[in-house]
């Protein structure tokens, strides 16, 4: 998958943002994720992350979005990159990574011992980071085997680091012709407004 954004335009935007007198005054959320977060194939503005900031707005919450979304992303190249991203000392922290390694039939193995250091990592810079998890699901191209053990590697990891788990962040919108775009695996504008109601369900208790 190619990049929606080059990588130095989402470094400038966060690091902007940090700077930035507005950003010190409110709690962050950063949305950590692949080509689903960055809004592949539609405007930042229409990706579920911009949604969940117009709910926060609508409801008078101090809380800024941080959209840190790279397509292509699998969880080797989020865990090279966490670091930088958090810089950013998060209040609330949202993983969405490991998609791409279940499409490339990378090791199940090593997708958990990823996720698994990336939590790691929210915990060690900022300890009272809350983390939510968002599953994923792959076509059974691969096998109904590795299918599963895709499906199930997520809760482990959520239950082994004891975060909360968004069981399929797409769900009502995986599968549904009408609400993907031609490739069939990224949700159009349409599918987005449905994950930013999913993700919602389970962010809403961290922000009220």
């Amino acid at each position: 998958m190619i990049s929606k954004l080059p990588i130095l335009s989402i470094l400038t935007f966060m690091l902007t943002f940090w700077l930035s007198p507005n950003s010190q005054e409110k709690k962050k959320i950063i949305f950590f994720g692949d080509s689903i977060t960055a809004g592949y194939g539609i405007s930042l503005e229409e990706a579920f992350p911009n949604l969940i900031q117009k709910k926060i707005d609508s409801l008078g919450l101090n809380y800024e979005v941080i959209n840190a979304g790279l397509s292509g992303e699998a969880s080797a190249g989020g865990l090279d990159r966490i670091d930088w991203i958090l810089q950013g000392k998060p209040d609330i922290f949202v993983l969405e990574l490991g998609g791409n390694d279940g499409l490339r039939g990378l090791s199940i193995q090593e997708t958990e011992a990823n996720l698994k250091a990336m939590i790691d990592k929210v915990r060690q810079a900022k300890p009272s980071t809350k983390i939510l998890l968002a599953g994923m699901q792959i076509p059974p191209n691969l096998g109904q085997e590795y299918t599963e053990s895709f499906r199930k590697v997520f809760a482990k990891v959520a239950k082994d680091k004891k975060v909360d788990l968004i069981p399929f962040l797409l769900e009502n919108v995986g599968g549904e012709e009408d609400l993907n775009q031609s490739d069939g695996i990224h949700p159009n504008r349409a599918g987005h407004k449905i994950v930013a109601e999913t993700v919602w369900m389970y962010l809403e208790k961290y922000v009220k």
